[in-house]
């Protein structure tokens, strides 16, 4: 037996290929852009050191940073979703309600908003005034107001009609400390409400599927969700709202961050009935799939029936549920318990299931 295992040669991977983008990749691909493994090396391995800085390190959805005395919630965001109107928004949602909700993640009050557009030569101006007008009314509705900006115009060809980014800054009360790090054993797990609707709306319109009921995205600016958790307690751990990579991602980040084992129950998960199908036709696993109005929250397990009650009192929790905890096991890992018994794995994408959808 010795001899044949000292025959035997190593394998020789240099003729393979695989579907999957490779993680050591030479050019850019699209999963470098879906917040899985391939962002989180483009970021730790070509931006983080480039860059540098200890507020960045933290890596979170928004930077804490002192001016003045006051902390603030800084956070920038691009967005180019295809098609631009989709079942329950647009782009111009999504570029106020991201970078919103990206500060409300810090437990700040967002307050002001810059935006820059991107637009492509020969784009009609209609279109334009139809995003702007979208993107005013979301700002409305979120309370925060656009003070600052700017326009570029590409050649015909390379702008794929427009692309808007949008930054924000927002002010974090006192006593707030929310950050990936703080998860710890015992925290429960609770989500705000259904997941999945906004990758399959988006999905839906772009290749021209139907499901029998139309999918619309979730998109909503979620401050005062969160301010109605912080009136319960201050003491939230944690808060993430799960957007590209979906639950899966958001779950994984926190893990790793704060070196906790996470453990789902996956029946708990709450799937509406016509994502759980369309993801079923499409060979989407729905907690993978991108959310543009929920939030994910670790909190001590002394007042989650609490959190829990106030979320469900608010319009855009009304479907919250506790879906886990935090286990001093496995650290760093996600772990969902099956409805047969069973325990799978819930790793970090590599990249993205679907591309540009925000």
């Amino acid at each position: 037996m010795a001899d044949t295992a000292e025959t035997l040669a190593a394998p020789d991977f240099s003729g393979w290929t695989c579907p999957a983008p490779l993680r050591d990749q030479p050019r850019v691909v699209m999963g470098h852009g879906g917040g899985g493994a391939l962002s989180a090396e483009l970021v730790r391995y070509v931006f983080a050191p480039a860059f540098g800085g200890e507020v960045l390190s933290g890596l979170a959805d928004s930077a804490t940073v002192s001016l003045g005395g006051a902390r603030l919630a800084f956070s920038t965001d691009s967005y180019v979703v295809r098609p631009l109107f989709f079942p329950g928004g647009s782009i111009g949602d999504l570029a106020v309600n991201g970078t919103v909700n990206d500060l409300a993640m810090s437990g700040a009050t967002p307050a002001y908003l810059s935006c820059g557009f991107i637009l492509e030569e020969g784009v009609e101006m209609s279109l334009v005034a139809r995003v702007a007008e979208a993107l005013g009314a979301a700002a409305r509705t979120a309370s925060v107001e656009v003070v600052t900006g700017d326009t570029k115009v590409v050649e015909a060809g390379h702008g794929d009609g427009l692309y808007v980014n949008t930054a924000g800054i927002g002010l974090i009360p006192d006593g707030v400390d929310i950050r990936p790090q703080r998860a710890a054993p015992g925290d429960v797990v609770i989500v705000s409400g259904e997941i999945g609707a906004h990758g399959v709306a988006v999905m839906s319109v772009r290749e021209g599927l139907e499901f029998g009921v139309e999918i619309e995205s979730d998109t909503a600016a979620l401050g005062g969700l969160v301010e109605t958790v912080l009136r319960v307690t201050t003491d939230v751990h944690v808060l993430r709202d799960p957007t590209r990579g979906g639950l899966a991602a958001a779950l994984n980040e926190i893990a790793a961050a704060s070196g906790v084992g996470v453990v789902l129950q996956e029946r708990a998960v709450p799937v509406p009935p016509a994502v759980a199908n369309a993801c079923a036709v499409l060979g989407l696993d729905p907690m993978y799939v991108a959310n543009e109005g929920r939030l994910v929250a670790f909190v001590p397990r002394a007042v989650a029936e609490e959190v829990l009650a106030a979320m469900r009192a608010h319009p855009l929790g009304t479907g919250a549920a506790v879906i886990g905890e935090c286990v001093p096991d496995h650290a760093g890992m996600v772990v969902a318990r099956t409805g047969l018994g069973g325990t799978r794995v819930v790793d970090l994408p590599l990249g993205e299931q679907l591309p540009r959808i925000c």
